[in-house]
């Protein structure tokens, strides 16, 4: 059983880009930025006479306004800001060649993993430079493959983007979700595979969430919000989302209404349904914490639904509770449920579906001493990933919960995949380094026996490159690893430019794989740094806590320590330190940046959380606190306000060079977060360096975004900080 269940947190948190992943010397006038930078002219951004009072704090917003994405003013704003980039970054000698070099990486053929439904296979495949992967399906993997639906055809500029899709069971029609210019809201349709032509069939405002097909081929199962009100699409809070079955051939006006929670406006609903047919499993989450409740839903004989209503397994939201296989009656579950690092549970289920005895729950698979990330019901056997260290172990166990055989990988990096049915007798999985492109291999089950399936050639010669962990004490006293890649040979000499990527928050683990913007750094004569933090998942749910709340100033302190490790172990200084996150990870950078301007040489946080008080307003963001806690509070108030980076700008001090990314239409993070946070920089007293803000258009939160629009603004990244460094770029 390949689990959707477990998608629907990440869906939320504002995970990051995808990217790669203060105010002394480093920005001083002798830089080629720096220099630079005393001739720019910001736009002026209005203030207006906006407090309000937090639990008898009373604080300024005074580019509120710029909240307004709707508005004539935000709009002039963002076109004047642009214009003032733009020619700062078309003045960087660094600026074509990053971009030339930036192409000739991303040039390479690129496969998604594969999965099978209905005797047929599906993978997705870029053939370099395409705006948009296609999706291809074959009969045999040895078959030529043909075009299930290709994302190019639906949009001339490429920023139509293929979202979600979901095969019939006997692999005949395609639901498929479509998302336009980087936005999170879907529009899903279905496609019929053999004629290659879509049914009338049309659903619109559906928001994390896929689609799940009732076996007998007739509907699926979606959830959806309410359309939203005229002119907050973009902006408007994402509340008391609905469960719906859509039966083939009919209006989507005439959907059944399956599950919701008026009393609950959090509450949301995934939907998979077990490899056998016989029941529908439902997730209950509510924000973006990984403690959610699950629900069963019957099905008639025939695998079809027939109205039944669901019935709950636990909606005590303690713990987290992902299936992992139906085997009979007895549904394995992963869970850290009395078990911060992770182990599965065997629940025996009563035939009629009703709620099982408390009793039934047993544990099948103990925690271990690593993170279990990871968990697949495939050919009878439970495959199980872990992390050691961030880095990808696999062990595959029986049904008795007995150790069969770990999955040998090629080394130190990350494996991903391992999806299938319960009777499948293969599976796929896919693996990665800092210093290796993706590599696909197909795992026979039984046998244990992998082949290589497909294996990106790229520009980039390995080979010429090395990668390592090591381990960094924290301000606490607490160890993390960070993974460092360079050119071999490296003298450690204290002269390199660094990249230094970080995120930490939401569970979400940070592995070392292989990404463009790395390797192009690298083959710029660069040291690419990623940092494994408290707030992640590599090391379970204690780790996760220890960088939440009230300890979110852990997240903090190691990526600092990072910094230092590598000034003082001579990689680089802090002229030459440059550090980069989105989202959650832009937050991090914002904070850092703040809390200690003298450690880098620049810094670029990507859609970043940067309003601490009032990210809670918007989209989806009241579901983060759980992660962050919220400003209503009185207590989280106080340390909220203590990091906030929109806060935090220490006017007298000197900060490095910032380029603040963000896109226009950005409805994960809403862009007002960097639009406000930029003005406070340009308004305040902070040095010479540059303070600018690159604002894509027809762009999100990163996901979907065409090929064009993403080594444009990876290239000026790099080019950005190339420039700060004085680095030339051949």
């Amino acid at each position: 059983m390949t689990s959707r269940l477990s998608l629907t947190a990440a869906l939320v948190l504002g995970l990051g880009t995808g990217l790669t992943a203060s105010a002394q010397a480093p920005a001083g006038a002798s830089s080629p930025a720096a220099a630079s930078a005393q001739a720019l002219a910001y736009p002026v951004t209005r203030k207006v006479e906006q407090t309000d009072n937090y639990h008898g704090t009373v604080i300024a917003d005074p580019y509120r306004w710029l909240e307004d994405d709707n508005s004539a003013d935000t709009k002039a704003w963002v076109q004047a800001q642009n214009a003032v980039t733009d020619k700062f970054l078309a003045a960087m000698p660094q600026r074509m060649p990053a971009r030339k070099l930036y192409t000739e990486l991303y040039n390479f053929e690129k496969f998604g993993v594969p999965f099978k439904e209905g005797g047929r296979y599906f993978w997705t495949r870029n053939d370099g430079l395409q705006q948009q992967s296609v999706l291809y399906t074959a009969r045999a993997l040895k078959d030529t493959p043909q075009i299930a639906l290709d994302p190019n055809t639906l949009s001339k500029d490429g920023t139509v983007a293929l979202s979600g899709l979901s095969v019939s069971r006997d692999g005949k029609l395609l639901a498929y979700g479509i998302a336009g210019a980087g936005s999170d809201w879907q529009t899903w349709k279905v496609r019929d595979l053999d004629t290659g032509k879509d049914l009338p069939d049309t659903i619109e405002w559906v928001k994390f969430s896929s689609a799940s097909w009732t076996p007998d081929g007739k509907g699926f199962f979606y959830a959806r919000y309410d359309a939203p009100k005229a002119g907050e699409a973009l902006t408007g809070a994402n509340y008391f989302q609905k469960l719906y079955y859509h039966r083939l051939g009919t209006e989507q006006s005439a959907d059944v209404l399956v599950t919701e929670n008026p009393a609950e406006k959090q509450w949301g609903f995934g939907t998979e349904v077990t490899d056998d047919g016989r029941v529908a499993i439902i997730n209950v989450w509510k924000g973006s914490g990984r403690k959610n409740g699950l629900m069963l839903l019957p099905l008639d004989d025939k695998g079809g639904y027939a109205g039944a209503k669901p019935v709950p397994l636990t909606l005590s939201f303690d713990a987290e509770y992902i299936p992992v296989a139906l085997d009979g009656q007895r549904l394995i579950l992963k869970t850290d449920k009395d078990a911060p690092r992770g182990r599965l549970l065997a629940i025996d289920l009563p035939k009629d579906w009703s709620a099982p005895d408390g009793k039934t729950w047993t544990t099948l698979v103990p925690e271990a001493k690593e993170a279990m990330v990871g968990a697949s019901g495939v050919g009878g056997q439970l495959v199980l990933s872990y992390l050691a260290d961030a880095s990808t172990l696999v062990r595959v166990v029986g049904t008795n919960g007995r150790h069969v055989r770990d999955v040998k990988l090629p080394g130190i990096g990350t494996a991903s995949g391992f999806g299938g049915k319960w009777n499948d007798g293969e599976t796929f999985f896919s693996y990665t380094s800092l210093t290796t492109a993706g590599e696909i291999y197909r795992l026979d089950v039984a046998s244990g026996k992998t082949e290589l399936f497909k294996r990106a050639q790229t520009a980039f010669d390995a080979n010429q490159f090395e990668s390592k962990r090591v381990f960094v004490t924290s301000k606490d006293g607490t160890k993390f690893p960070i993974f460092i890649a360079h050119r071999k040979g490296l003298k450690l000499d204290g002269t390199h430019p660094t990249l230094l990527y970080g995120y930490g928050g939401f569970n979400v683990p940070m592995t070392p794989g292989y990404g463009v913007t790395a390797a192009t750094w690298m083959k710029m004569g660069g040291v690419y740094v990623l940092a494994v933090l408290r707030g992640g998942g590599e090391y379970g749910a204690a780790w996760h806590e220890a960088g939440t709340k009230q300890k979110k100033q852990n997240v903090f302190d190691d990526f600092i320590a990072a910094g230092e490790w590598l000034v003082s172990n001579k990689y680089t200084q802090p002229a030459k330190l440059a550090i980069n996150g989105g989202s959650n990870g832009g937050l991090l950078v914002g904070a850092v940046v703040n809390q200690r301007p003298d450690l880098f040489g620049a810094a670029v946080p990507q859609v970043g959380v940067m309003d601490m008080l009032r990210f809670h307003k918007f989209t989806i963001g009241w579901a983060w606190v759980s992660d962050y806690g919220s400003s209503e509070n009185a207590e989280d108030f106080n340390w909220l306000i203590k990091y906030s980076p929109l806060h935090t700008v220490h006017s007298g001090k000197r900060y490095p060079a910032i380029l603040v990314t963000t896109g226009d239409h950005d409805d994960r993070v809403v862009p007002a977060h960097s639009f406000k946070y930029t003005a406070t920089l340009q308004a305040a007293d902070t040095g010479t360096a540059p303070k600018l803000i690159r604002i894509e258009t027809q762009a999100g939160h990163g996901a979907g975004k065409p090929t064009s629009k993403i080594i444009e603004e990876r290239a000026d990244i790099l080019a950005f900080i190339a420039n700060t460094f004085g680095m030339e770029v051949r």
